[in-house]
């Protein structure tokens, strides 16, 4: 499990997401509802709410205590808000020691850069802590912001995956791309 906390700016610091965060969390999904759409599944109505957030919350909580997800919040200290996430998931032990990872930033926060210094930490992190070789991302053909975030992040594109999420209502074709963290034997 992660606990550390990392500055990211000056106001925004990069923390492990509790389960004391539905409310705000529910807040910030709600207030980039519409920004996250085009980039997100359709989510049902109680995704939106404190109790759909807590719920989510616990979920992530159970797979972090055994080492499957690592989830983070980009935290604005000053005005006590949810300024975007990252995480971690799908992490695999050796002999693959990987993880895809997973980010979004609040509307009221794009364009700071705040994904790609999050991004960062979290591969120093996944390199130093959770001692893993390669994370992966995917995104949407169209993401290009999305895609900027991972080259400035040393990604590397390696494939197309045809139909591969079903994201605002339909099978999406994806953008994939890696970053080998290490050499490490395992």
């Amino acid at each position: 499990m992660i606990t550390e906390t990392e500055r990211l700016t000056d106001d925004v610091v990069l923390r492990p997401a509790s389960l004391d965060d539905a409310e705000v969390l529910a807040r910030a999904f709600r207030r980039s509802r519409d920004h996250l759409s085009p980039w997100d599944p359709v989510r049902p109505e109680s995704f939106y709410s404190t109790e759909g957030q807590a719920e989510r919350l616990r979920a992530q909580a159970e797979k972090s205590a055994v080492g499957l997800v690592a989830p983070w919040l980009l935290w604005d200290e000053g005005a006590g808000e949810v300024a975007g996430a990252i995480t971690l998931s799908h992490i695999s032990p050796s002999p693959l020691l990987s993880a895809n990872l997973g980010y979004w930033i609040d509307v009221t926060y794009a364009g700071r850069g705040l994904a790609t210094a999050a991004a960062r930490a979290v591969c120093r992190s996944a390199d130093e802590r959770l001692g893993l070789h390669r994370v992966e991302a995917g995104t949407l053909l169209e993401n290009s912001a999305s895609q900027r975030v991972l080259a400035k992040c040393g990604f590397e594109e390696f494939g197309l995956a045809g139909e591969y999420l079903h994201i605002n209502g339909a099978w999406r074709d994806h953008r994939l791309f890696q970053r080998i963290l290490n050499d490490r034997i395992p």
